[in-house]
Formats: C-alpha cells, sequence, structure tokens
C-alpha cells in the first residue's frame, strides 16, 4: 500500500510540476493540488494510526507526533 501510494503522489507531483511550468489557469492547479494534500495527509494518519496499532511509541510520543506534524 506503502508504494501504491507513494507512486500515486510522484504522479500527482508531476502533473502539478508541468502545470506550474505551462503557467496553466490557477483553478487547474488547484484540484491537483488539494488531491496530494489529501494524500499526503492520508499516508500520515495511516502511518500514526500503524504505530499505535504495533505498540511502538507510547501514547506520549504519538501525541508528540501529532502536535508538531499534524
Amino acid at each position: 500500500m506503502a508504494k501504491a501510494m507513494a507512486r500515486s503522489m510522484a504522479i500527482l507531483m508531476r502533473c502539478l510540476q508541468k502545470l506550474i511550468e505551462t503557467d496553466a489557469d490557477c483553478e487547474k492547479i488547484a484540484q491537483p493540488r488539494a488531491a496530494a494534500r489529501k494524500a499526503l495527509e492520508k499516508s500520515f494518519f495511516l502511518r500514526v494510526g500503524c504505530m499505535i496499532e504495533q505498540g511502538d511509541p507510547s501514547l506520549e510520543h504519538v501525541a508528540e507526533i501529532l502536535t508538531q506534524f499534524a
């Protein structure tokens, strides 16, 4: 799942880069940018959930990560 998400993010980033380089309309840039942001947020919270399920960090550490990056 992580590899598929990384590939999707790479595609989205290339799409954004191409749109920006070609001076595309701001509205055309907004949609893939929003999709990339949502995908990044989802991957972050999936990772935090995985850490909690595996019992890796303490709850204090999880709270610290959420505060720092969320």
